[in-house]
């Protein structure tokens, strides 16, 4: 599992997350993950569209930070692309009711920053 980031502007950063998200990858980027996210007054896009498998912990990891997000008055939106069963575990879940998720780079952007 890796992640990478890259600030898109002063209030939006992108979060990309590729490989396993079960134990082993949510235990390697887990202290990451949440520090990328925990900047006061700075929205994330997460892509998930290069996560070739997401099993439950990582569904928790991603859920506690978006709550951390919303608890500090921020937010974070899911950008899957084309990737068909990220999407529909997520949907499956009923986790795309409680975080925005999107196939399109530039709306996931845009709600991030609505």
């Amino acid at each position: 599992m890796t992640i990478a980031y890259t600030d898109v502007n002063d209030t939006l950063r992108r979060v990309a997350l590729t490989g396993r998200l079960d134990i082993a990858g949510t235990d390697a980027i887990a202290l990451q993950f949440t520090a990328l996210t925990a900047a006061a007054h700075q929205r994330a896009v997460v892509d998930l569209s290069a996560v070739d498998f997401l099993a439950s912990i990582g569904i928790r990891a991603i859920v506690a930070n978006a709550r951390a997000m919303q608890a500090r008055g921020s937010r974070m939106v899911l950008f899957v692309g084309d990737n068909a069963p990220v999407a529909k575990t997520l949907s499956t879940t009923g986790i795309d009711a409680v975080i925005p998720m999107f196939s399109d780079l530039a709306q996931a952007d845009e709600a991030a920053l609505a």
